[in-house]
């Protein structure tokens, strides 16, 4: 079976956006606006948190494809591209994790 990327959720996501209808759920979180989609985020992220720290490894994959499909909605209601995401992660690779954290803080 290939394998399930990022990018193909991604593709789907826009592909439902597109979309008219009530079918789409994630037509419906599009509909209701960015801060509702935010909203969802944070709550996959506290739920996403509990079932790491109940070490609930299948709670926590399942809550993690959530997290996950709520942050592409998210970028997607704000017309950020993944590949965005990307070149910024890009950019940290060059330098240490503590370097790159230190050059955020801007005081």
């Amino acid at each position: 079976m290939p394998r399930f990327t990022l990018h193909d959720l991604a593709a789907t996501i826009d592909a439902r956006a597109a979309s008219g209808g009530e079918a789409s759920y994630t037509r419906k979180l599009l509909d209701k606006g960015s801060e509702h989609c935010a909203k969802k985020l944070g709550e996959e992220a506290v739920e996403t948190v509990i079932a790491a720290v109940e070490n609930d490894r299948d709670h926590l994959i399942a809550e993690s494809a959530d997290l996950l499909f709520h942050l592409l909605v998210l970028l997607k209601s704000r017309g950020v591209k993944l590949e965005e995401v990307e070149a910024a992660l890009g950019l940290r690779t060059s330098m240490s994790g503590l370097e790159e954290k230190a050059s955020r803080k801007r005081d």
